[in-house]
């Protein structure tokens, strides 16, 4: 059974496009993108791409969240980023034409915009701006990645949930954050039990408040404290 598309996303009238990296196309661009592209809506848990698989295109992220991340020896999830509304992604195996590194897959119902890697190429080439939009991405992604790790792999468990707690702050912004406790773990790097073991001892120290699933935080600065991060 296809998914459903969704006929009435106009590029011209996104505002996502505008915190995108399609935010520099001029109206030809964004012409060209809106008649290229296939919007869709995916459910939650639904596969994006696939690591091993080869790239066919770039998704832009309308609504939702998507998780990406890797397979590791055990077979467990390793989370590496959480991508949200506005985000492109998929677009790094573009230009390497190499095979999927990572997988992706929607942690909530999410509208995901496709546009074809010869129609994306298409407008990179024509397209200073985006270009530049493009590398920048590539280069500030790899940075922050690189020292990422290496601040994560120096962190005790209860200080990488910490950092992770913060960080999923800012992605879902005005709303609690909304993650499985299994999804949070494998973002942590720990079991799963270890994490509902830290956020029960974060909840006593009143760092943040547990409502059922989702994880309020209440004392932003003692998280920083302990993360120091």
């Amino acid at each position: 059974m296809s998914k459903p598309n969704l006929q009435h996303a106009s590029c011209h009238s996104c505002e996502v496009r505008h915190t995108s990296l399609f935010k520099s196309l001029c109206q030809e661009g964004v012409k060209s993108i809106d008649d290229a592209k296939d919007c869709t809506l995916y459910k939650k848990n639904e596969p994006v791409f696939v690591e091993g698989a080869y790239p066919k295109g770039v998704f832009c992220i309308k609504s939702g969240k998507i998780k990406v991340f890797t397979i590791g020896e055990s077979g467990k999830e390793q989370i590496i980023r959480i991508a949200k509304q506005g985000d492109v992604v998929g677009f790094r195996s573009l230009f390497s034409e190499e095979p999927y590194r990572l997988s992706a897959t929607t942690l909530e119902e999410s509208s995901i915009c496709f546009i074809k890697i010869e129609d994306f190429k298409e407008q990179v080439n024509k397209e200073p701006d985006l270009l530049q939009a493009v590398l920048k991405e590539l280069s500030k992604e790899s940075g922050e990645r690189a020292m990422f790790i290496k601040t994560m792999a120096q962190k005790t468990v209860r200080q990488r949930l910490a950092i992770i707690l913060l960080v999923l702050d800012e992605i879902y912004k005005d709303h609690q954050i909304n993650l499985s406790r299994e999804d949070l773990a494998n973002y942590v790097g720990t079991a799963t039990e270890t994490v509902i073991r830290l956020l029960k001892e974060f909840k006593e120290e009143e760092w943040i408040e547990i409502h059922g699933r989702t994880i309020e935080l209440k004392n932003i600065q003692s998280l920083v404290q302990e993360a120091e991060f």
